[in-house]
């Protein structure tokens, strides 16, 4: 696996749960805090959102393709961009558990 799948699903990952939170908390101002303007914010955040999860899910897969990832583990990262904060905490495991495998496949500098 190259580093470039592993570098896309992290910037996805941090791209979709920033947006998630930033969904919940225009939620709550549009909703519970009832502040005039919420309704805008929450109508852009929530189509970006959307379209980026897309995004995410197409790039998480890659990711569980490549890296022969077991059904469960990969339906878990696929679901991490629906639960906020969640995104965040699969990431950085995921991130974890690859960074020796793409280590591994790095090509050794030669000593002149």
């Amino acid at each position: 696996m190259k580093k470039s799948v592993l570098t896309r699903y992290r910037v996805m990952a941090y791209t979709t749960g920033v947006l998630l939170v930033l969904l919940c908390l225009s939620m709550i101002a549009k909703y519970g805090l009832d502040i005039s303007g919420a309704a805008d914010v929450t109508r852009v955040v929530a189509i970006a959102h959307g379209w980026l999860y897309v995004v995410y899910l197409v790039v998480a897969f890659d990711l569980g393709s490549k890296t022969k990832m077991p059904i469960g583990k990969q339906l878990w990262v696929l679901l991490a961009g629906t639960i906020p904060t969640a995104a965040f905490f699969v990431e950085r495991r995921i991130s974890r558990e690859l960074e020796a495998e793409v280590a591994d496949q790095a090509p050794a500098v030669a000593k002149a």
